[in-house]
C-alpha cells in the first residue's frame, strides 16, 4: 500500500468546520475541560454555596451564635417547640387533691399533678415500719434495669412526697422511690413511674420571650411555639444554625488564608533555588528538609507559649503561624521541579540573550508557566489546612469556646454523642463536605491544566 492511500480526504464541508473552529487560549481550553468534568463543577459550586453559606447567611439569620435558649437545650432539628401557658409557680407542701388515687405499685408512687417542665410532683403511701429509714427518690433518663440501675439520687426524706424543679426538660424520665431499712439502705420496697413532662410557661416569660402583649388576654392552656431552630440547639441551648455560620468564618479564614501565605512563600523559595541551581539550589533543598522534619504540633505549643496564649484561650494566630513557617516546604518542591523544566526552554534562553535579568524572568515567565500546579497545589492544600484547624481545635489547642468553629463545636458534640448526635453530626458533615469539595475540584483543575490531556484531544 503507498503511503498516500494510508489517508483519507476530508469532505469541503468537515474542512471547512475544522478550519472555523476558534482558537482558544490555554486558560480558555482549561475551562472548557473543566466544564465537563461534572464532579468539579458541582464542587465549585459546592464551595460558592459554603461560602454563600458563610458571608450571607449571618444577614440572613441574624440569631445571635452565644445567645442562650435555657427552654429549649439540646434540642434536634423538627422537635416539638409548643409550650403551654400555665400560673407563676407556688410552692407546694404535699396537698393533695380530693380526687387524688394513688397507683397500685410497692410504694403507692403516683403524681400528684400533671408533670411538667415547671415541676414533678410525687406523693406515695406510708409503709409503717418497713420504712423506718425514710425514702430516697431516684431520677433517671433511660428504662430502669434488671440490675437496679436507678439513676441520680435526687433526695433523702420521711415525708410522703417529693417536689423535683432540677434542670426538668420536655423529655422522658423515669422516677423511683425506694424504702430505706433502719439502718438507712434501700430495702425491696421499690416503685417506678415513667413520664413524658410537657414544656409550659408562665405569662410573665411569655411576656418576656415577645410571644405576648401585656395586655392580651389569653386563657390558661392556651398554646404557644417557642422560638425556631432549625438545625437544633447545643448543650447551651444555642442556635447551632448560627454557629455553624459563624463558625465557618473561623474554619475557612484559617483553611484559605494559611495556605495562600505559605504556597506564595513556597513558590518564591522553589522558583529561586530551581532557576538560580548549583549549590544554592542544594542549600536551599537541605534547608526545606530540615523543615519538614520539625514536628508541627510541638512547634504549635512553642508558638502559643510565645504569643501568651494561656489555658482554654484561642490559639489563630499561633495556629497560622505554625501552618507558614512549617508547611512551604511541599510547593517549593513542586515548583521547582517546575522551574528545573522550564529554564532549558529556548524561550528562556532568548530572553536572557536579550537581556532578562533573573527578577524578570522568574516573574514573568517561571512562576506564570507554573500557575496551573500552583492552583492544584493550592485546593490540595485547602483541605488539608482545614483538617488540621479541626483537629487542633477538637483536641483544644486551637480555638476555644466560646468562640465557634466547625472542630470546636465537634470537640464539643462528642461530649453528648449518644444523646445528642446532632451536636456532633452537623459540624462533623460540614468539615466532611468541604475537604471532600475541595479534593475533587482539585483533581479537576488538575487535569484541566494539563498540557498532556489537551494534546490527547
Amino acid at each position: 500500500m503507498r503511503a498516500a492511500d494510508a489517508f483519507t480526504p476530508l469532505a469541503q464541508d468537515q474542512a471547512a468546520a475544522i478550519s472555523s473552529r476558534p482558537s482558544l487560549s490555554y486558560w480558555q481550553d482549561a475551562w472548557r475541560r473543566l466544564q465537563q468534568n461534572k464532579r468539579a463543577i458541582f464542587s465549585l459550586y459546592l464551595i460558592i454555596g459554603l461560602l454563600a453559606f458563610t458571608f450571607i447567611g449571618p444577614m440572613i439569620w441574624t440569631v445571635d451564635p452565644s445567645s442562650q435558649d435555657v427552654d429549649q437545650i439540646s434540642i434536634a432539628p423538627g422537635a416539638d417547640r409548643s409550650a403551654i401557658l400555665v400560673k407563676d409557680y407556688e410552692p407546694w407542701y404535699g396537698e393533695l387533691s380530693e380526687d387524688f388515687v394513688a397507683n397500685d405499685n410497692a410504694v403507692g408512687l403516683t403524681f400528684a399533678v400533671a408533670p411538667s417542665t415547671q415541676s414533678v410532683r410525687l406523693s406515695w403511701q406510708a409503709q409503717g415500719e418497713r420504712a423506718a429509714g425514710g425514702y430516697r427518690i431516684y431520677r433517671n433518663l433511660f428504662p430502669i434495669t434488671a440490675g437496679r440501675s436507678l439513676g441520680l439520687p435526687l433526695a433523702e426524706t420521711q415525708n410522703l412526697y417529693f417536689e423535683d424543679r432540677l434542670d426538668l426538660r420536655p423529655i422522658d424520665y423515669y422516677y423511683s422511690v425506694v424504702a430505706l431499712d433502719e439502718r438507712g439502705e434501700d430495702s425491696d420496697l421499690v416503685a417506678t413511674l415513667s413520664t413524658t413532662v410537657t414544656r409550659v410557661i408562665t405569662r410573665r416569660e411569655a411576656e418576656r420571650r415577645g410571644l405576648l402583649d401585656a395586655a392580651e388576654q389569653v386563657a390558661y392552656g392556651h398554646e404557644f411555639q417557642l422560638k425556631l431552630h432549625p438545625l437544633g440547639t447545643d448543650y447551651l441551648g444555642r442556635d447551632m444554625l448560627s454557629r455553624l455560620m459563624h463558625g465557618a468564618r473561623v474554619s475557612l479564614f484559617i483553611g484559605l488564608f494559611a495556605p495562600i501565605l505559605y504556597i506564595l512563600f513556597g513558590v518564591l523559595y522553589g522558583s529561586v533555588a530551581g532557576f538560580v541551581g548549583g549549590l544554592t539550589d542544594q542549600l536551599m533543598m537541605r534547608f526545606a528538609d530540615f523543615v519538614v522534619a520539625l514536628p508541627f504540633l510541638l512547634f504549635m505549643i512553642l508558638f502559643k507559649v510565645i504569643f501568651g496564649i494561656g489555658p482554654g484561650e484561642s490559639g489563630i494566630m499561633p495556629m497560622l503561624v505554625a501552618m507558614v513557617v512549617l508547611l512551604w516546604p511541599a510547593a517549593a518542591r513542586l515548583v521547582r521541579g517546575q522551574v528545573l523544566q522550564i529554564r532549558e526552554e529556548g524561550y528562556i534562553g532568548a530572553s536572557r540573550l536579550l537581556g532578562a535579568k533573573t527578577p524578570y524572568l522568574l516573574l514573568r515567565h517561571m512562576i506564570p508557566n507554573t500557575m496551573g500546579v500552583i492552583l492544584v497545589t493550592v485546593t490540595f492544600a485547602v483541605p488539608s489546612a482545614i483538617f488540621t484547624e479541626a483537629f487542633l481545635s477538637f483536641i483544644g489547642m486551637g480555638v476555644a469556646p466560646p468562640t465557634p468553629s466547625w472542630g470546636s463545636m465537634c470537640n464539643e458534640g462528642i461530649k453528648t454523642m449518644l444523646t445528642h448526635p446532632h451536636e456532633l453530626i452537623f459540624p462533623a458533615l460540614f468539615i466532611s463536605v468541604t475537604v471532600l469539595a475541595f479534593n475533587l475540584l482539585g483533581d479537576g483543575l488538575r487535569d484541566a491544566l494539563d498540557a498532556r490531556m489537551r494534546n490527547r484531544e
